[in-house]
């Protein structure tokens, strides 16, 4: 059968093919990108399923740690604690919807600290809120795993694995894209809404009706952890830790403001409205699990075999606890079955999506660190579906790690828990300040200073107030394991920085000095060239090729993203560059078809002619620096050694990292992709 047989040349990509687009769904054109964005009725679900399902464990947390110091300090105090976290949330809301008006762009706390207090804040905030989205979803999975073996004992012993296939599960729905996973997992979202405050107005109307139900440890007594109640500097300390956990409802804040572009327009404002609902909702359910707990004498304990007492006699390791909700609606339900049960399976399912949240904000931030050089150059790149693939992969892959040496245990897990949120918080509401007192020296309008003015006092409020609870947290969790997130950031900050200098020191050995530099050389041959910009490997291929005298001589470049086009078509003007630039059309982002299609075309109308295509590529050292760079000329060119009458020339351009590494492939032949396509 001849190479050029159709039937020949598709049996094995399109079987690959046929399973990405089963899995994935057809590919998007980038002109579809308006398509995917998202009305608030599913910006909602998306980007606030993090924030809403953490009142499913933050009240337990509260009532846990004050549970320590006996039944009665969580009378005295789950009230105060809660009005504590309440003030916090309300806070950082309203600081948010400032930061989503003055900064649009998505870039969040990370482009609000690079922009105000430099580029290592913002690499700061940047490297604790990545390590926040990995613990989000490895503790929101593992959470949602613990909550469904409780009543599917099959999952019971299999939690990791569980756990694994859940995140599988996602990883596989986002990389359909954000407004379909947003479809999927609205419903859920919103059935948890209404469960939870259905449950809350239900329970009040009980309440103040004398209807309402006593939960089912409500017959216990708590006593203290120690044997006697807590008072002075440890009470005090108790009521930090309590309060430390119970911000864990904050978390997920953020994300909408990393989130802004992904909205449709007006943005700022869709997504500021979006926050303001997240808030409101938080607050209420927050509030009325907590009420209700009290109301009802839900007691919870760190171990309650020993700490909870019936008739004076620990109830022993066959007492069963189940959460607060789960107490709650047992109580509230005492006549309804199916609201107890209702209420359970969408805390389990809430849970499990509150993982949704991470997947929306890792992949964005990951793609505005990889535009900034920070992070590898494919986590800027989206799929076929238009979501940030690469970035998607990386998360479920770092989570996955995390549930399997952490073996799903959500004690454990949450201890590294919102050390990066807090650090993100405080370091974005310092930078917010700073803009604000920048603008305000420029603006001479007096409506518009009153406004920038109240934005600043509620920003540097904010700024207070998180770096206030960041310290609690610190204090109070740092030994606990707070300790090892903390180690992950720096770890990935030090990491950011090399990659960092890695891109500059290749971009500068790349960059023309155009007053001592005069690389184009009147030559002689037939060819196209590839290009994407214009620096020193591009001059010397576009040199070769003239000296080569080509009949018909031109260069080719691939319109993957519009700006970066149209900064080389003004950088081909300005040098007046003596050679035509033909642009391809690339609605897919595809860069090896439309190249393949274009020559085969020529191909095609002068079958008698050799066409010669012109790689440019600089050559690597360094086995490290292999994964910072794309392949795509290496996959262009095995595409083009199978077609009839092509020609491919690679023009190296040696970097100073490839001196002296000749040496070394003296007895070896050198590794696939050590020579690296980096003009396409």
């Amino acid at each position: 059968m001849r190479h050029d047989d159709p039937s020949y040349s598709v049996v094995v990509p399109g079987t690959g093919s046929l399973f990405k687009r089963l899995l994935l769904g057809r590919a998007m054109r980038s002109d579809k990108l308006g398509e995917t964005l998202l009305p608030k009725r599913l910006a909602l679900p998306i980007f606030a399923s993090d924030a809403l399902s953490s009142v499913a464990y933050a009240p337990d947390e509260i009532l846990l740690m004050l549970g320590l110091a006996g039944g009665a300090f969580v009378a005295t105090h789950s009230w105060q604690v809660t009005v504590a976290v309440v003030l916090v949330m309300v806070v950082v809301v309203a600081s948010y919807r400032q930061n989503v008006h003055a900064y649009p762009s998505g870039g969040g706390d990370y482009e609000v600290a690079t922009v105000n207090l430099g580029p290592r804040a913002g690499l700061t905030v940047a490297s604790a809120l990545l390590v926040d989205y990995v613990l989000t979803v490895a503790v929101s999975i593992s959470s949602g795993v613990q909550n469904a073996a409780t009543v599917l004992g099959f999952v019971r012993g299999h939690e990791v694995i569980v756990a694994v296939g859940l995140i599988a599960f996602l990883t596989a729905m986002n990389l359909r894209g954000v407004r379909e996973s947003g479809k999927a997992f609205a419903v859920p979202v919103y059935a948890f809404m209404l469960a939870i405050i259905g449950m809350g107005i239900y329970g009040f109307i009980q309440h103040f009706t004398g209807s309402l139900t006593p939960a089912e440890s409500a017959g216990l007594t708590l006593k203290p952890e120690e044997g006697q109640g807590l008072t002075g500097l440890a009470a005090a300390f108790l009521l930090l830790r309590a309060f430390s956990s119970g911000c864990a409802a904050l978390t997920g804040v953020e994300a909408i403001s990393n989130g802004v572009p992904a909205f449709k327009k007006p943005k700022s404002d869709n997504a500021a409205t979006t926050l303001l609902l997240m808030g409101t909702l938080s607050v209420l359910m927050l509030g009325s699990i907590i009420a209700l707990s009290q109301w009802t004498g839900v007691k919870i304990a760190d171990d309650p075999g020993a700490q909870l007492l019936r008739d004076g006699q620990p109830v022993g390791d066959s007492y069963v606890q189940h959460t607060a909700i789960g107490q709650l609606a047992e109580s509230v339900f005492a006549n309804f079955p199916v609201g107890v049960v209702f209420v359970s399976i969408v805390t389990g399912l809430i849970l499990v999506l509150a993982a949704n949240t991470a997947f929306n904000g890792f992949p964005v931030l990951g793609s505005i660190l990889a535009r900034d050089g920070y992070l590898p150059r494919q986590m800027h790149t989206r799929g076929d579906r238009l979501a940030f693939s690469n970035g998607i992969l990386i998360l479920a892959g770092a989570a996955i790690v995390l549930v399997i040496v952490f073996k799903a245990e959500v004690t454990a897990l949450i201890q590294l828990y919102i050390v990066g949120v807090f650090v993100s918080f405080t370091t974005s509401q310092v930078g917010m300040v700073r803009h604000w007192t920048r603008n305000l020296r420029l603006e001479r309008n007096p409506k518009e200073r009153a406004r920038m003015q109240r934005s600043r006092v509620i920003n540097a409020v904010g700024a207070a107030m998180s770096g206030t609870v960041l310290v609690v947290v610190l204090l109070t969790k740092f030994q606990a394991g707070a300790k090892y997130a903390i180690l992950a950031m720096v770890v990935l900050f030090v990491l950011m920085l090399g990659i960092k200098k890695h891109y500059n020191r290749v971009r500068d050995e790349l960059a023309i000095d155009w007053d001592v530099e005069r690389p184009m050389l009147p030559s002689h041959v037939h060819a196209i060239v590839c290009i994407s910009k214009v620096h020193k490997p591009t001059m010397r291929a576009l040199a070769y090729a003239r000296a080569s005298r080509p009949s018909y001589l031109e260069a080719v470049t691939v319109d993957v993203d519009p700006d970066e086009t149209q900064t080389l078509l003004d950088e081909w003007d300005k040098r007046d560059i003596p050679v035509p630039l033909k642009v391809l059309s690339s609605p897919y982002r595809q860069i090896t078809k439309p190249i393949l299609d274009y020559v085969r075309s020529i191909r095609s109308g002068n079958p008698r002619d050799i066409v010669t295509v012109y790689l440019p590529e600089y050559v690597l050292g360094k086995w490290w620096e292999q994964v910072l760079h794309n392949q795509s000329a290496l996959r262009l060119k095995a595409r083009l050694l199978f077609t009839p009458g092509v020609m491919v020339v690679s023009v190296p351009w040696q970097l100073q990292s490839s001196e002296g590494a000749e040496r070394d492939w003296i007895d070896e032949p050198p590794i696939s992709g050590s020579v690296r396509g980096g003009a396409l």
